[in-house]
């Protein structure tokens, strides 16, 4: 009878380290002067069924439409996009309740800084009005330093609209650290600064840039998962560009676009993931597009489409796969929710499992551990 009760104990613990193990955090950034929102919020979310349920919230922060989590999951990093008075936050993160504690807030001196990154000694974001990027450094208690260097990119392209001067779109850490690749939507460049995480002023030093498609404004990019290639999202011609990558360096293999051929309506690109299997890649299109459209990743790095369907609502401005690789959700700026689809896994097809997170201007998705 004891040996019975044993393993039945030994099997209901199982169970629950099972249970808790498809268990994440989602942690979603708003903007929050269009509608009712407080800021940040955090959803536990199961991987195996797609229930979430609500764990807590900010209050009084305003715009934080990027956020990053912190190696340690201990704390959270946020930009407050809100024209020259924008700034970047620091919060305490407890995962197991959600709870976000603010712990200080520095000045960006940068206009609407709309991308943020962290490691363990900095803090970095990507100031779109501006056209520059903004550094912090970290103290050991979370929290940020006041802005340690700005860097300030020059130009502008052939859109007159909306290239007009400098945008830097986003900041993104190669796999070793070594660098950070900044996209500049108004410049048609990606910049790759060497990275110096110890020094004083000089932290990014810039060693390349690379010219992309005129007119094709970058937005965002992604690394294959052995970190070999990059795939650059293009906002406004809808390309994607393929890089062979190494130390540092950028060589166009390939190009694909998210835009079907027989489209004639206005499209912006948005978002760019690649699947956590590595075989997948993923991309948004806003407008009158509003559609996800996805590729097979080949084995020498090239894109092969596979499809596109609608993401079922206005603005699909970013998303995010969870860590298991078994959902696909995406924040909706213009109609207010998060759209989970259920993603096969060999075919990459996305498929609507029917729940929405009804939430204000959902912009920025990141899963965490609990």
């Amino acid at each position: 009878m004891k040996n019975n009760f044993t393993i039945l104990l030994s099997i209901f613990a199982l169970f629950f380290v099972q249970a808790q193990e498809n268990k994440f955090n989602l942690v979603v950034g708003t903007y929050t002067k269009s509608c009712d929102s407080k800021g940040i919020y955090v959803y536990e979310f199961d991987s195996n069924s797609a229930d979430y349920n609500l764990k807590s919230s900010t209050d009084n922060i305003i715009n934080p439409s990027y956020l990053t989590v912190s190696n340690d999951n201990k704390f959270v990093y946020s930009v407050s996009e809100n024209d020259k008075k924008s700034a970047v936050s620091a919060f305490k993160f407890d995962s197991k309740s959600g709870k976000l504690d603010l712990i200080n807030s520095e000045f960006s001196k940068g206009q609407n800084c709309c991308y943020i990154i962290n490691n363990d000694k900095n803090v970095i974001t990507a100031n779109y009005s501006s056209g520059s990027i903004s550094v912090f450094g970290k103290n050991n208690d979370g929290s940020i330093t006041e802005v340690k260097q700005v860097v300030q990119h020059i130009g502008k392209g052939i859109n007159e609209k909306r290239q007009e001067a400098a945008h830097a779109h986003m900041v993104y850490f190669s796999p070793d650290k070594k660098y950070v690749l900044a996209n500049d939507l108004g410049t048609d460049k990606v910049y790759v600064y060497q990275y110096n995480p110890n020094v004083g002023s000089e932290i990014l030093k810039l060693k390349n840039t690379v010219s992309v498609n005129p007119g094709g404004g970058p937005r965002h990019l992604t690394f294959s998962k052995d970190g070999k290639f990059v795939y650059l999202l293009q906002e406004l011609d809808g390309k994607i560009i393929v890089f062979r990558y190494s130390n540092g360096n950028l060589k166009k293999i390939d190009e694909a676009s998210v835009v079907s051929k027989d489209f004639k309506g206005t499209f912006t690109a948005a978002d760019i993931h690649i699947s956590p299997d590595g075989k997948f890649l993923y991309a948004t299109n806003r407008k009158e597009a509003n559609d996800i459209s996805f590729f097979k990743i080949l084995k020498n790095g090239k894109l092969n489409y596979e499809g596109r369907t609608s993401t079922l609502g206005d603005g699909p401005r970013n998303f995010a796969i969870d860590p298991t690789g078994n959902f696909l959700l995406v924040g909706h700026q213009y109609s207010n929710n998060i759209v989970i689809f259920k993603r096969n896994k060999e075919t990459g097809i996305l498929t609507d499992t029917g729940k929405k997170i009804e939430l204000c201007s959902p912009v920025c998705l990141v899963f965490t551990k609990i």
